[in-house]
């Protein structure tokens, strides 16, 4: 009677440790198969101003950048301040070879308008840093209102 006993409540315990198992393997499928992180937080439209702006960057399309940012952005810099912030990100750190998302934190302004500051851990072709995108949405469209990027290279 007591070999039974202890024969099951091995078999008790061995049937606790599969389940355990198996909701741990679940959970980590769930996680593996959840979309793509990157867009977590970041609304469509705003990912493809964050893409434009990206490609703009890398082909050197500074002034499109300026004349399609936001009013914040002008009241901060000139054309000819923008373009030499590009050119020396350009030459110090080259085009961006791949991101990874960190954050982004979305406030709402008055009049329903609302602000994005979406982060990145970027590498460059020449170095790696901390990109930041502030977007502003003004009639349902997103603007660049700033950029920043936070480098070694760039001291």
């Amino acid at each position: 009677m007591k070999k039974e006993r202890v024969e099951g409540s091995r078999n008790q315990k061995r049937l606790s440790l599969c389940c355990l198992l198996l909701t741990a393997c679940c959970l980590l499928i769930t996680v593996a198969c959840n979309p793509d992180p990157r867009q977590s937080g970041i609304p469509p439209l705003a990912q493809e101003r964050i893409d434009t702006v990206s490609a703009d960057i890398n082909e050197g399309r500074y002034e499109k950048i300026y004349n399609e940012a936001s009013a914040e952005w002008k009241q901060t810099t000139t054309l000819e301040q923008s373009n030499a912030i590009f050119n020396r990100l350009k030459t110090n750190l080259g085009n961006v070879k791949g991101r990874t998302y960190q954050t982004a934190r979305a406030e709402e302004q008055g009049a329903g308008g609302q602000t994005l500051v979406v982060r990145y851990h970027t590498s460059f072709e020449r170095g790696e840093g901390m990109e930041t995108f502030t977007l502003v949405e003004r009639d349902g469209h997103w603007l660049l209102a700033k950029y920043f990027v936070n480098s070694d290279a760039l001291k």
